[in-house]
């Protein structure tokens, strides 16, 4: 059984220059190293007054050990609609395995008050975000160059 981590959560004008600096380095390795990924990765939402990032740092260092970010902007999917997105969901490989990315994904959920939520999954990783109650609506799709599935999770 995974330890339950201790979870930071917290809108840019909260994060620290280190806090900052770690998330920019974590999804820095994770999305541009390590996957390729395509796409910008500062994107500028980070800065958003609605975006809420929530993350686990290294209690031996100021490095993050998993990180997602919310925001809120309209969608509608799979016949459910709302406007809380999560996205940027990456875990420092040597962390990968031990839970951190559900945590963070069950955060948002305990703090949602049973609001509906979107996200795009890598389809690798589908069935951690279906543990957390989100179901795949629409067809796989190209995102970055990595296969992705819409989830939605209906309001409570």
């Amino acid at each position: 059984m995974n330890a339950v981590a201790d979870i930071t959560v917290k809108p840019w004008s909260g994060l620290t220059t280190t806090e900052v600096y770690a998330l920019a380095h974590l999804r820095t390795e994770v999305f541009c190293i390590e996957q390729e990924c395509s796409e910008t990765e500062l994107d500028w939402v980070d800065l958003e007054p609605t975006t809420t990032h929530f993350f686990v740092v290294d209690a031996a260092s100021p490095k993050l050990r998993s990180y997602l970010r919310t925001l809120r902007t309209p969608w509608d999917e799979g016949g459910v609609s709302g406007d809380l997105v999560i996205g940027r969901v990456a875990t420092d490989p040597g962390w990968r395995g031990h839970g951190l990315a559900g945590q963070l994904t069950d955060a948002v959920v305990a703090r949602s008050g049973g609001e509906p939520m979107m996200l795009h999954a890598q389809t690798y990783a589908a069935g951690l975000y279906a543990k957390s109650g989100f179901v795949p609506v629409g067809e796989e799709f190209d995102e970055g160059g990595i296969p992705h599935i819409t989830m939605v999770r209906p309001a409570d």
